[in-house]
């Protein structure tokens, strides 16, 4: 049997494993809601205590999320087949293995992603945070429109490094959309006295109850949609079993405010080309 990677990740970037074991996991079952079968070799071949995080929801709320961006960005691709997608905070994700893109993240975890994963003409992965501007000057070499995913990426930053960031990538990325989740005060309590039973040091930061309020911040960004795991799209929700299926809806109906607690958005820059379903633009 090969030895398994050693890794040393700091703080936040060590919670990009959470996600990798998530679609790994999923990925066993005989009917998973994302198929994923790198990150089964990643897991097996990456020297770390991954059983603190089997547990079945924490399971389906990952790659339910990756699933649901997934749709976003396909979309994006289907009518804009010429443009550029950027993964912020990449991780261990595998999204290129469906999707051409730019992959960026801390200088550590790229390090630790090039173990598994090498450029190509249709992926290029970039040393960078967030914060930073100079990867958005590489990026603009390729061709747009330009669609940005920020999967569970800005929650860990604080409410002024958040609207830092994201005005910079409006002035920038004028044609541009970028999808990110939120979550509202009561889920970043929650979450981070969950990360603290897990041994994780990170802790979320941001919170937004309502996606709508960024509208209000003035730097170009306007909300074209957003998603809570009550309304998972088809064929995505087909693929949920029906105690699952049912919950959601239940809770959903019963409880709209509590599914609000985390939701997935799309946000559309000053004159981009994509927007709701059914209304892409030129």
């Amino acid at each position: 049997m090969a030895s398994k990677q050693s890794i040393r990740l700091g703080t936040v970037p060590e919670t990009l494993l959470v996600p990798l074991y998530a679609r790994a996991v999923e990925s066993r079952r005989k009917h998973p809601i994302l198929e994923d079968s790198r990150a089964l070799g990643m897991v097996e071949s990456i020297d770390w205590d991954f059983r603190r995080f089997n547990q079945r929801l924490r399971v389906i709320g990952c790659t339910l999320r990756s699933a649901m961006f997934d749709e976003w960005v396909k979309r994006f691709l289907g009518s804009h087949p010429e443009g550029t997608v950027v993964e912020i905070g990449c991780g261990l994700n595998t999204r290129f293995e469906r999707l051409d893109r730019f992959d960026l993240d801390l200088p550590e975890v790229v390090e630790l992603r090039r173990k598994f994963f090498t450029d190509t003409g249709r992926r290029t992965t970039l040393a960078a945070s967030v914060l930073d501007t100079d990867w958005m000057a590489t990026v603009l070499q390729s061709p747009g429109p330009y669609f940005l995913v920020a999967e569970t990426v800005l929650v860990y930053l604080q409410e002024l490094e958040v609207k830092t960031a994201l005005a910079q990538i409006a002035e920038r990325f004028p044609c541009a959309n970028i999808a990110f989740d939120t979550i509202s005060g009561r889920a970043v309590k929650g979450g981070n006295r969950d990360h603290a039973r897990r041994h994780l040091d990170a802790r979320f930061a941001w919170a937004c109850a309502d996606p709508k309020e960024i509208e209000g911040w003035n730097i170009g960004l306007r909300l074209v949609e957003s998603r809570t795991l009550a309304n998972v799209p088809e064929p995505l929700n087909s693929r949920l079993s029906f105690p699952v299926r049912t919950t959601f809806d239940v809770v959903g109906k019963l409880f709209p405010e509590l599914m609000k607690v985390y939701q997935l958005n799309l946000f559309a820059g000053q004159s981009a080309c994509f927007s709701a379903p059914g209304q892409e633009g030129a």
